[in-house]
């Protein structure tokens, strides 16, 4: 392992409540998603070579650790996070020697290799999971395995177990002709959930992760982990079984109920992370353990990450993430800025004296959060709507995280026709709104999936101007295995390293004060003028030193709100502004009118 020669914060300062700071308490971490990052042999894929490749680039940037999405030998049905062996990596990616390779160089440049773990299921073509289906007696309830609901002829519509819908459309239920049983899957067909009240199979999977950490990495990022640990009665039935003792949910719009109330962060998930904490993670240091939390609110974020209950050190929630959705993903609106404050708010206040926060509007699963609540319509707002989103999140207290291509300003791919689209979720989810329950019609899905389709940000990095945006040669005779976004002419990395007021140079001074400043990094938070529609403001404290953070989130000029304009009253002094997205003169000229040009944005001392 390794820890990059830069400032710590002092222990005497708080962060997170424990004795010793972290090294990640003023870390930004960079989630790479690597069959869009850079092809190195000419598939059209993204690769580990492609990354190890472009480390100098990250160096450039700041960044003390990459996320790296699933590299792991996989089906590809849900590009790659269905695991086939955790211990061997893709071809498409390379080779376990590659993978070292990469290790090694990251920690060279002092960067940490953080991998993506999916632990809540496998592939249906991974070893214990063949086993399994075969009745091998040591691997026999390994995963959620059920009959035919009783009465009816299994694999006929209507003898699933229960009513339970999948992620990606349909039944969450497969039936196994070898078996004679059907199996559980939250997500795809193709990704059986493992059975975590087997002791066996949580210590094959500690097992698993020993032998990563051993090999060099530096912590997991792990994949729907609040999921692991599913409601059952006492007799080990799931709700709404034949005899089950604990009542389904009514279906759905599209027929089917929702296992998610019976599986996010379900009744035995505090025992499941202790103990992986003690079985993996005790005796080791400086690694980093972060997980998907579907399901958790602040205050139990605060429990999980707090380090007096060995659990994780962070969570990726989602409330802040679906302020601008209906009932379901697909029904977006309009965003609404006080609802987006009030979910920062309630994590930041959650995690005020113990745990800690992960800062993120983007990654693999989202939109781009420039097109979703910046202004592309212009060059002029697409950089400075791009600089104040960051700014906004990144002045918070937790772990900034970057997905690739956000440090340029990428914006959403564009697409218009659902042949497109290569992304599982959102394909199957066209067919079973608009084909199957018909709930919903062609075109209004097909500007859904524009909007928030996880394609949106899967499309290659834009390293320049040329043919394929620079992610693969322009003599490789396979295309990219999405299209490159149309912009890459001006938007792409080549451009951006020779402008001095690029987005990426902005990104660079945000990393660099979360490097420098203790009060970003472990400062108090205190929200201002919660209620106004525009302006997103708020305070962070630390001992005598405090700073004002304001972003005019629109594109329109607006007054500054009473809490924020009584701060600034006095007006400017120039030498306090820790970071602005536009001249200190024209900031200035603003304050003192007692206004905020469109998506200005800056951080004052005060």
């Amino acid at each position: 392992m390794t820890t990059r020669q830069r400032h710590h914060v002092p222990d005497e300062i708080h962060t997170n409540g424990a004795a010793i700071n972290p090294w990640w308490a003023n870390a930004v971490v960079y989630q790479i998603y690597p069959r869009s990052f850079q092809d190195s042999n000419n598939d059209g894929y993204g690769d580990l070579n492609g990354i190890t490749s472009r480390l100098g680039y990250l160096a450039e940037l700041g960044i003390d650790a990459i996320w790296l999405s699933p590299v792991y030998r996989s089906p590809q049905d849900d590009n790659g996070y269905d695991i086939a062996d955790y211990r061997d990596i893709d071809p498409m990616f390379g080779t376990l020697a590659d993978m070292d390779t990469l290790i090694a160089k990251a920690h060279e440049y002092g960067i940490k290799i953080v991998m993506d773990l999916v632990v809540n299921h496998t592939s249906d073509e991974h070893a214990w999971f063949q086993a399994s289906r075969r009745k091998d007696p040591e691997f026999n309830d390994w995963y959620w395995w059920r009959p035919a609901r009783e009465g009816s002829i299994p694999g006929t519509p209507g003898a699933e177990p229960n009513l339970w819908g999948g992620t990606f459309g349909g039944s969450a239920w497969q039936y196994d002709e070898e078996r004679g049983e059907y199996y559980l899957h939250t997500f795809s067909k193709k990704q059986p959930d493992l059975n975590w009240e087997n002791p066996a199979v949580r210590h094959a999977v500690y097992d698993m992760m020993n032998w990563w950490l051993d090999r060099g990495i530096d912590g997991f990022r792990m994949d729907v982990i609040t999921l692991i640990s599913k409601r059952i009665d006492h007799n080990g039935k799931l709700p709404g079984e034949s005899h089950s003792l604990i009542a389904d949910e009514a279906p759905g719009e599209e027929g089917y109920s929702s296992p998610w109330p019976f599986s996010m962060d379900g009744p035995r998930l505090d025992e499941f992370l202790k103990e992986m904490r003690h079985e993996v993670f005790e005796g080791r240091d400086a690694y980093l353990t972060v997980g998907e939390g579907q399901g958790i609110s602040p205050r139990r974020n605060e429990h999980i990450t707090d380090p007096a209950n060995s659990e994780l050190d962070m969570l990726f929630l989602f409330d802040h993430v679906g302020v601008d959705q209906g009932d379901v993903k697909w029904d977006m609106e309009a965003l609404e800025l006080p609802k987006l404050k009030r979910a920062m708010i309630e994590q930041q206040e959650a995690v005020a004296s113990r745990g800690w926060a992960s800062l993120y509007f983007n990654n693999h699963d989202q939109p781009r959060a420039l097109s979703r609540w910046g202004d592309t319509s212009t060059p002029e707002l697409r950089i400075k709507s791009a600089k104040a989103l960051g700014l906004l999140l990144h002045m918070h207290k937790g772990t900034p995280y970057v997905y690739q291509g956000e440090e340029l300003g990428m914006t959403n791919a564009g697409f218009t026709s659902l042949d497109q689209y290569q992304d599982l979720e959102s394909i199957n989810a066209f067919h079973q709104r608009v084909d199957e329950a018909q709930v919903q019609s062609a075109d209004s899905m097909l500007e859904s999936l524009a909007k928030v389709s996880r394609d949106n940000s899967r499309t290659p990095m834009q390293w320049d101007d040329s043919r394929y945006g620079g992610f693969t040669s322009t003599q490789s005779l396979k295309a990219p295995w999405l299209p490159v976004n149309d912009n890459k002419a001006s938007i792409n990395a080549n451009e951006e390293l020779q402008d001095s007021d690029s987005v990426f140079a902005f990104y660079r001074q945000l990393i660099e004060l979360r490097h420098t400043s203790d009060l970003i990094a472990a400062g108090s938070f205190e929200a201002l003028d919660i209620d106004d529609e525009h302006v997103y403001a708020f305070k962070r404290s630390l001992g005598n030193d405090s700073a004002l953070v304001v972003i005019n989130t629109s594109s329109h000029t607006v007054p500054l709100p009473e809490q924020t304009y009584l701060i600034l009253a006095s007006g400017l002094d120039p030498q306090k502004v820790l970071l602005s997205n536009e001249s200190v003169e024209i900031l200035n000229k603003e304050v003192a009118g007692g206004e905020l040009a469109p998506w200005s944005a800056f951080v004052y001392e005060i």
